[in-house]
């Protein structure tokens, strides 16, 4: 099972920071990723870390802008936005990929999925 939580309404400009709690002993053996969907719009990829931390890969719109991190201690990754922008306004996220070797980016790839958290952007 999994949490997201961090969501809010931001200024644009500012920061959150995302956190997304696992349940379960085997965290440590799921590729993560967050993913976003906006009123309207299919539900797209942000961010995604390999099993260990040592890989991530980022969606064109917050490269630069935001770093996903693991706690595989915790069983907690985290998604930190920084410069937020209006257009970054969605329902974000979180998933685990049970048979990731690398970081994968598409919806249907991931196999649980948090009940989101609402990121809201003003300008």
């Amino acid at each position: 099972q999994l949490q997201a939580s961090g969501g809010g309404l931001v200024q644009a400009g500012g920061s959150l920071r995302l956190s997304c709690a696992a349940t379960g002993r085997t965290f440590s053996s799921y590729g993560m990723g967050w993913f976003r969907q906006a009123p309207g719009k299919e539900r797209e990829f942000v961010a995604g870390i390999s099993r260990s931390g040592a890989i991530t890969y980022y969606s064109d719109s917050v490269k630069g802008r935001s770093t996903i991190s693991r706690d595989n201690v915790k069983n907690t990754v985290y998604l930190q936005m920084n410069s937020l922008k209006p257009e970054d306004t969605a329902v974000y996220y979180c998933a685990a990929d049970l048979f990731a070797l690398v970081v994968r980016t598409r919806v249907a790839e991931y196999d649980y999925w948090g009940q989101g958290t609402q990121v809201t952007v003003s300008s």
